[in-house]
This record gives structure tokens, C-alpha cells and sequence, in this order.
């Protein structure tokens, strides 16, 4: 799925009214059709108070559309307008002249220094105050507004963004953005629902479909792109009946130290439970007992050191490499590092350790294969580029470091992102329950084994990421979040692949019950 920026979507707004030959405050109504009709499937005229809160621009004339048919269908409304402004938009006049011919309980208006009207722990907020317009800091009033929402305990649903917040950076101030339950988003989800300074202001978010162009939809680039199952599906290869293992490549894990040889263990496992023919793993002859017994299905080289990584030797040509994990950085580990840097030629899926190395000593970047896999954790990454201001600065310093050294950057956390060519591309899979030791040794496995099988950098960084967080989320089902551990992920990998096949249960919608008094009826657009 593709995220728009804001300045598309004012694009789209605008192709849609031109090709389509309706106004703008047509398309308006579109959107709060759609706002009222996901309301009304789930409420189903229940008389419980909805506080609909309107600014004075375009979000506000969203808002005044759903509060109007809302009243249409019998619903118990208050309708609120923020006046603290005299620059209201052309929609949102129409709109609050309509609302008045459906209703003697007009909009109260509020001049933005009255006391706040209650609302009870048991009725509905929409958030209709601000949209993805919003450039500047709100008055104290409305942050105080914004405050009275959250204290009130009651279920906050925000238009298309949670007022306050910016689509395209990140706020300074907390308590002036609505912290709402549920975004009901136009035309795409927006970035900041992603990030770690600013996804917690909606626990959940939908897309509602406006009929926006579909060229428009189908031909805009996008900076961001959301990935699902959707995404990743076409990216899979299918198995040849009669390939055999060396079809598929052979992986090599290079890692491990005294007391560290479990994450080579848990990378080898992941590299085949991803599908690799074959996986090598070297470690210090510390570790050769234990992967024999661990992993009878890896082979296993020793270096000559037996606590350390001290000279990476091996006479095989692997088809993907992962490094790193569990590696330390000795000063033997980081001269050997050096040296395999500058004679190896075979794809790197780098992470843990070796991303330590390359941040001691940044000459190294130079010698990392084109298109090598970097899966830095947040304080590796800051390693790597500089301490960031906030998360759009931390995105603009890592696009700009990968696009430098031209490496696939996978940034990890909770929508793990993968960066490449200025691109992003956010995960939707994962859970808690991956902050949990081994869980990226788990990941740089994956990544390696997609790589060996013939996928290519981008597509095996992405398309493993997705897998990765999808064996965790079927695993937690049986585990919870806090005793999930890396393991279980490499055991649900299997799942995670047959779950890309399985075609989702049909949604039942509740019956809608025809009343004449209530008009109980969906309005199609």
C-alpha cells in the first residue's frame, strides 16, 4: 500500500474533482458518507452521546458531514465547532449551512475561552478539529481541549489524522494532540502512524476508501510504501519439483565467541527454516561441539582461535554471507573483519557486532559489497550516522547514509523499515513479544537464506522482514508476549509461508436492521 505524502493527496483531491467532474465539497460528502457509514455499521443507532468536534477548515466540513447524517439517522449528537479562527474554507460553510436545515440543535460555537462541555467516560469523541494541513503549534485553548478529551476517558475517533499532529514531522509537545483510539484515515495511511515519536497517538488505524482517481492512485510514485501480505506475495519463488539443495543456495554464518555461540546457532537455524540448500557456519573451535550437536543439518568450520573470531578462512564459495552475530569486536576480530572486507566478493547481510566494527572504524564502508543488507538496532544505527533530532531527521540521515554507500539499510523496531534509493518501505508484521534476546540474530538468518535461494537485496531484505514478524505474531497466539523467544520465531516460520496462501475469512457484517424512524440504511456513494 502505498503512503502518500500530504501534498499528494491535495494532488489527488484535486485530479479527482477535475476527472471525475464533481466539486470539492462533493468529494467532502464522499468522506463523510464513509465516516458515517463505518460508525453506523457498528453502533447500529444505539443512543449513545457523540461529541463531534468541528474546526473551520476542511477536516471540520468532514466532521459537519458525518454530525448531519448522523442526525439524519436518529443518533444522539452534539456538534461542536473550534472557532478560533476567522479563516474558515468554502466546504466547511457549505456544510455548516446544511447542518442547520436538518436540525434546530445548530453546532454550539465555541469562541475558544468558554469552560469545556463534560463528556462521559461512555460516549464518542470525533476528532474533526485539525487535519493533515496543520503547520503550526495549536493555542493554549485547544491544547487544553485536547487534555479535557484524554481526561474524559472517552473513546476518541479522529479524522483522517489525530488533530495536532503533522503529517509531516514530529510535535514537541504531547499533551497538544489528540490521543485517539481509532484514525479513520482517507485515501492512505499517513507515515507518523509508524514511527516511535508519534504512532502512539492512535492505537489503531483504518482506511476508508473515497473513490479517489484511480490513475492517480495506480501511477503516483511514493516516497513510503506500506508492506503486507499483499506486497510481499508476488515476491515469493516458488520451488522447481525437481531442483535440489544446490538450487538453493548456500549460506555462511560467520560469528560467535565465548559464550556467544547461541546466536550462530539461531542464524543457522533461521537460514534454513528460510530455505536455504546448505548453511556453513564459522565460529571459534569453542563453538564446533555445540553447532554439530545443535544443528546436525549445518556444517561447521572453526577458526583457529578457539575464544574468538581471529582469521576468516574457508574454501567454499557461499552464496550469501551473514556476519556479525555474536562476533565481538577484539582487536583480532576487527583486523580479520577488515581483511575479509577487502577479498570478499559474496552478498552481506551485516548486522550486531560487525555493525560496531564499520562504526569504529568508517573506512570500512568503502569496502562492503553494492547493495550489502545493514540491520541495525537504534542505538547501532546511531552509530553508524549521528544522533538524530527527531524521527523524520533519523529517516533523512539514513536514507541520505544508505544512498551514500549504496547498502540496503533495515532499520529495527516495531515497523521495521527498510531503506533504499530515498525509498521506505514499513513492515506491518511483528509484535512485543520480539524484544526478546536472539530475535535479530533470528532476522539476519532469514534475510541470508532468501539471498542464497536467488532473491535479490531489497526484495529478500523486505520480504524476510515480513516473514520474521509474521512467524512471531502466529507464534505469540501460543506463547504470549512475554514468553516468546527466538526460537519460537524460527519455529513458526513455516507458518508464516503457508500463511501467505491462505485466503482471509470473509467479515460478517452485523445485519442492519430497517426502521423508518431510524433510516437504518447505509448511504452508498
Amino acid at each position: 500500500m502505498k503512503i502518500f505524502s500530504k501534498e499528494q493527496i491535495y494532488l489527488g483531491d484535486k485530479l479527482t474533482a477535475e476527472r471525475q467532474k464533481i466539486t470539492s465539497t462533493e468529494l467532502m460528502e464522499r468522506a463523510g458518507v464513509q465516516l458515517f457509514n463505518w460508525l453506523h455499521v457498528r453502533m447500529q443507532g444505539a443512543q449513545v452521546p457523540i461529541h463531534v468536534f468541528c474546526g473551520i477548515g476542511n477536516n471540520g466540513g468532514d466532521g459537519l458531514v458525518l454530525a448531519r447524517h448522523l442526525i439524519t439517522h436518529g443518533y444522539n449528537v452534539h456538534t461542536y465547532v473550534v472557532n478560533c479562527s476567522d479563516k474558515r474554507s468554502k466546504d466547511f460553510l457549505i456544510n455548516y449551512d446544511r447542518i442547520k436545515t436538518v436540525t434546530k440543535k445548530w453546532p454550539i460555537l465555541l469562541s475558544c475561552t468558554e469552560e469545556f462541555q463534560p463528556i462521559d467516560a461512555n460516549d464518542i469523541i470525533i476528532d474533526a478539529v485539525f487535519g493533515i494541513g496543520l503547520n503550526r503549534p495549536v493555542v493554549d485553548w485547544v491544547k487544553s481541549l485536547f487534555q479535557h478529551f484524554k481526561n474524559s476517558k472517552a473513546y476518541t475517533v479522529a479524522i483522517d489524522i489525530p488533530s495536532g499532529l503533522y503529517a509531516d514531522k514530529t510535535i514537541t509537545d504531547e499533551n497538544a494532540v489528540v490521543w485517539a483510539g481509532h484514525t479513520l484515515s482517507f485515501a492512505s495511511p499517513k507515515l507518523v502512524f509508524f514511527l516511535p515519536e508519534t504512532a502512539k497517538y492512535t492505537v489503531q488505524w483504518e482506511i476508508l476508501d473515497i473513490g479517489l482517481d484511480k490513475e492517480f492512485q495506480m501511477n503516483t510514485e511514493t516516497e513510503s510504501v506500506l508492506i503486507s501480505k499483499h506486497e510481499v506475495l508476488p515476491l515469493y519463488q516458488p520451488r522447481d519439483k525437481f531442483g535440489h539443495k544446490g538450487d538453493y543456495g548456500h549460506s555462511l554464518i560467520i560469528g560467535g565467541s565465548y559464550g556467544k555461540i547461541g546466536a550462530v546457532l539461531l542464524a543457522s537455524r533461521a537460514v534454513m527454516g528460510s530455505g536455504s540448500g546448505l548453511v556453513t557456519a564459522y565460529v571459534p573451535r569453542c563453538g564446533y561441539q555445540t553447532m554439530q550437536t545443535a544443528l546436525p543439518e549445518a556444517m561447521v568450520i572453526t577458526d583457529e582461535a578457539e575464544d574468538i573470531i581471529s582469521n576468516i578462512v574457508y574454501d567454499l564459495e557461499p552464496s550469501a554471507i551473514g556476519i556479525g552475530i555474536g562476533m565481538g569486536t577484539e582487536k583480532k576480530t576487527l583486523a580479520t573483519f577488515e581483511h575479509f572486507l577487502k577479498f570478499n566478493k559474496s552478498p552481506l547481510v551485516i548486522d550486531a557486532d560487525a555493525l560496531n566494527i564499520l562504526s569504529k572504524k568508517k573506512s570500512l564502508l568503502k569496502l562492503i559489497p553494492k547493495q550489502s543488507i545493514l540491520t541495525p538496532h537504534p542505538k547501532e544505527l546511531e552509530r553508524l550516522i549521528g544522533a538524530w533530532e527527531s524521527d523524520f531527521d533519523k529517516l533523512a540521515k539514513a536514507k541520505t547514509f544508505a544512498k551514500k554507500h549504496e547498502v540496503v539499510l533495515v532499520i529495527k523496531g516495531a515497523h521495521t523499515i527498510t531503506i533504499f534509493d530515498n525509498k521506505l518501505y514499513v513492515n506491518t508484521t511483528g509484535n512485543p513479544g520480539l524484544a526478546t534476546a536472539g530475535s535479530g540474530d533470528v532476522l539476519t538468518g532469514v534475510i541470508t537464506g532468501l539471498i542464497a535461494q536467488g532473491y535479490d537485496s531489497l526484495h529478500a531484505a523486505v520480504f524476510g522482514v515480513y516473514l520474521h514478524g509474521r512467524s512471531a505474531d502466529l507464534a505469540v497466539e501460543n506463547f504470549g508476549y512475554q514468553s516468546l523467544i527466538a526460537s519460537h520465531v524460527i519455529e513458526y516460520l513455516a507458518e508464516a509461508f503457508l500463511d501467505l496462501f491462505k485466503q482471509p475469512e470473509q467479515e460478517l457484517q452485523p445485519d442492519v436492521a430497517e426502521t423508518a424512524e431510524q433510516k437504518d440504511d447505509e448511504i452508498n456513494i
